[in-house]
């Protein structure tokens, strides 16, 4: 598996990741949280490293000494879908007036 940029999904180098490094293709920077393997918008930080320092800018370059170049196969990260939830769906059914 190979590095790739989180924006554009443009391969990056192994050692494209200093701070300043920016995509070839998009110029993004290289070393932010969005291309680190900690990133995960499901945790209250969004990052699985407890001891990283929370970040407000997570496209933006950083000194995050946690960081792990996340290693990917296709395109650019895909948010995840906004809408309720399955469960909030059955527990919105659940008050529903029947009739």
């Amino acid at each position: 598996m190979t590095s790739r940029c989180h924006r554009c999904g443009a391969e990056l180098e192994k050692n494209q990741f200093v701070r300043g490094d920016r995509c070839h293709s998009c110029e993004a920077d290289t070393r932010c949280c969005r291309n680190c393997e900690f990133d995960d918008p499901s945790f209250g930080t969004q990052c699985r490293e407890p001891q990283a320092e929370a970040v407000s800018d997570r496209e933006s370059a950083n000194f995050c000494e946690f960081f792990e170049p996340r290693r990917r196969e296709g395109g650019p990260r895909k948010a995840p879908e906004p809408g309720p939830s399955k469960n909030r769906a059955s527990f919105d059914d659940l008050f529903k007036k029947k009739g």
